[in-house]
């Protein structure tokens, strides 16, 4: 089978053979996967990674020895794997396994591939009523999901989202189904625009670095969600929020952050990191079509022309790019 391949910053796809599903497991065909930040930033040597990245993904089941029935059906998959006997696995939160592989990042073949294997305990089955279009955000939606899952979001909050990335956008398009008074800031007219349409007050900034500027523009908020993936963002978010207010952590930046605790600890600030979510609520607000996720894609590329698609991806401002198989 073909399978793309990163290395010492390099992109290749390479043969390598069909992988067989162990005990537990069952073997999928990708039918669509979306490129993320996380991936262009694997090609740079996040992680020390290589291998077969990919971990935002639908797919069919081809086989599943023990479970027969799944054959057939279209999945999403969970991308933590625990050992599943530590206290954190026996809880049933792998996230925080300390010997978790994670699919397509850390320890274990991702879905930019013509199979790959999971297990069986990771995979949701979607429902008839969800298209592989919406099906493929099932993974990052679930992740700006968590949010909702972590803070107590009453409708009558001021909420601001930092960042229009992929994720950023996303986060911003979930949580207006609990709060009415958002705003997104962001640098990319046309990824504000699309946010407009959907009911979202924005800001354009372009020098995320002024802070006095960004107070006097935008006042103060409840809850800030930071996802600029920016060393300067969590110092940012931090003059933004009011006292006893949150900021929700939701990306990360290779260069240490500046971030000086002091006006966290006087404003009694609350923050919180934020990473995987719940693929079963993501999978119901696409069932009940109480997020429109068409409009984040960029393109749809076929898997031959890989190297195309993550060009497409790393262009800045650019939006979801989907892998076809």
């Amino acid at each position: 089978m073909k399978a793309v391949y990163f290395s010492e910053s390099k992109i290749t796809i390479i043969e390598k053979p069909c992988p067989s599903p162990k005990t537990g497991e069952a073997l999928l065909r990708p039918i669509l996967a979306g490129i993320c930040n996380t991936d262009l930033e694997l090609k740079k040597g996040y992680y020390h990674f290589t291998g077969t990245p990919g971990h935002e993904f639908v797919a069919l089941v081809q086989k599943a020895p023990e479970h027969p029935e799944l054959e057939g059906k279209r999945v999403v998959s969970d991308i933590n794997l625990g050992c599943g006997h530590c206290s954190w696995c026996l809880k049933g939160d792998s996230r925080h396994c300390r010997e978790r592989r994670v699919l397509g990042i850390k320890g274990y073949p991702g879905a930019f591939a013509e199979f790959l294997v999971a297990p069986v305990s990771n995979l949701h089955i979607v429902d008839q009523g969800i298209k592989n279009e919406q099906a493929v955000f099932a993974e990052p939606l679930a992740a700006a999901l968590e949010i909702s899952q972590q803070v107590h979001l009453k409708s009558r909050l001021k909420a601001l989202v930092m960042g229009d990335g992929k994720l950023g956008l996303l986060a911003a398009l979930a949580l207006k189904h609990y709060i009415p008074e958002l705003t997104l800031l962001g640098k990319h007219q046309q990824k504000l625009a699309l946010a407009r349409k959907q009911g979202i007050y924005t800001s354009f900034f372009s020098n995320l670095e002024d802070l006095p500027g960004l107070r006097r523009e935008l006042g103060s908020f409840d809850l800030v969600v930071e996802a600029t993936g920016s060393e300067k963002g969590l110092e940012q978010a931090l003059l933004l929020v009011r006292p006893r207010g949150t900021i929700v952590a939701k990306t990360t930046s290779h260069k240490p952050s500046t971030f000086n605790l002091a006006g966290l600890v006087v404003n009694e600030v609350r923050l919180l990191g934020s990473r995987c979510g719940d693929l079963s609520l993501a999978l119901a607000f696409l069932k009940n079509k109480w997020i429109e996720v068409g409009p984040l894609i960029e393109a749809v590329v076929p898997f031959s022309e890989f190297e195309k698609a993550f060009e497409l991806a790393a262009k800045p401002g650019a939006k979801k790019v989907l892998i076809d198989f």
